[in-house]
């Protein structure tokens, strides 16, 4: 694993943890973590064999089979081509690059690398909430009919206080983008994800609320004191756009950093013509379900606990009625990965799904940039 911050943290209990609760048809040994800044704390708490400060050695080695990538985006097309290039299955997280550039030659890289028989997947890990799976499979059975309409949004407040410390996710050259790429780019994949429908046009707006930050004095963590000096905020704070689906539904889309009291709010919600399914991420153990066939009497949203064995994901876990967390999605996002790297087939979402949304993503700064009523995602796959 290449990278060891927050993430790093979500993907070794993944690691960890799915061997134990998954009969994974391929073993897995935590072999190695990689770190600019002592590497050997995580090693030691997260389980990793090894600590390592050069990725390019750890990608050369004979003894390493898979390559997770969980660093800031300014490294992933580096890290990830080289890592494909020397035969090495990869998982990276989202968004898949900063650019379009820098995701077409991942995408590319990965498409050689599958000739080869070596795989690769985007951790679009909210794919993998038990009830977001089960949306999705609402929908595929056609319990909501023709979708019409969408609304998605992913809301958080952490950066609400103007005087909040920068950080590397607020600089346009380490993170590509503000609220629109960090989890705008959740709200784009989920909503294509259960709708079974590509956004292929937009039409957007992003903002930047705060212009500058205080700077950490040097040596001192997120949890220090911050110094006078200021730097400046290069990414977007909060992006407001509008999608067409590839029938022609539409979606509204919210991504914002800056919604006070909202925490970590990933919610949509979807309209057809026999029914509607709600799910919102603070609650992620439920799922809204209206059916629009019942008598009139008899309608209404219902609330369905997606804890039963039967639900995707959990016959592994624990009684019905016990909860699962934010980390299983990571257990999950293990189990399907290795289970296709045995079976020689392609995981979901693959690289050429996270250039998708990186394009979409794009479309909608050059639609903010520009004015322009609709964007086209110039999507090709």
């Amino acid at each position: 694993m290449i990278g060891h911050g927050f993430m790093g943290a979500a993907h070794s209990q993944g690691w960890r943890v799915a061997p134990r609760f998954f009969d994974l048809p391929l073993g897995v040994e935590m072999a190695v973590v990689v770190g600019r800044s002592d590497p050997e704390a995580s090693a030691r708490k997260w389980g990793w064999r090894e600590a390592e400060t050069d990725w390019r050695q750890v990608v050369a080695r004979d003894d390493v089979d898979v390559v997770d990538i969980v660093t800031p985006g300014d490294t992933h097309a580096e890290i990830a081509i080289a890592a494909l290039e020397a035969g090495k299955h990869v998982l990276c997280e989202k968004p898949l690059a900063n650019t379009v550039e820098e995701a077409e030659r991942m995408s590319a890289a990965a498409a050689s690398a599958a000739e080869r028989g070596v795989r690769s997947m985007v951790g679009f890990t909210y794919r993998r909430v038990p009830a977001a799976t089960f949306a999705r499979d609402l929908v595929a059975a056609g319990r909501l009919g023709d979708i019409r309409q969408v609304r998605a949004e992913y809301l958080q407040d952490w950066l609400a206080d103007a005087e909040a410390p920068m950080t590397w996710r607020l600089e346009k050259e380490r993170a590509g983008s503000g609220a629109l790429g960090d989890i705008g780019a959740h709200a784009v994949d989920l909503t294509e994800y259960i709708t079974g429908q590509a956004v292929t046009t937009v039409s957007g707006v992003v903002a930047t609320l705060v212009t500058e930050r205080p700077l950490l004095e040097h040596g001192i963590g997120l949890s220090g004191t911050a110094s006078a000096a200021r730097g400046r905020v290069t990414v977007d704070d909060l992006a407001l756009f509008t999608g067409r689906l590839a029938s022609g539904a539409l979606a509204s889309f919210e991504a914002s950093r800056f919604r006070t009291g909202r925490k970590n709010a990933l919610r949509i919600e979807i309209s057809g013509s026999l029914g509607a399914l709600a799910f919102d991420l603070e609650r992620l153990n439920e799922l809204e379900f209206f059916d629009a066939t019942l008598p009139p009497t008899e309608q209404g949203f219902r609330r369905i606990l997606v804890t039963e064995p039967e639900h995707p994901y959990l016959e592994p876990w624990w009684p019905a009625g016990h909860m699962l967390g934010y980390e299983h999605g990571f257990s999950h996002q293990v189990n399907d990965f290795v289970g296709a790297i045995h079976a020689g087939t392609q995981p979901e979402p693959s690289f050429a799904d996270g250039l998708h949304v990186q394009r979409v993503l794009d479309a909608v700064l050059r639609s903010s940039e520009s004015g322009s009523a609709w964007t086209p995602a110039d999507d090709d796959r």
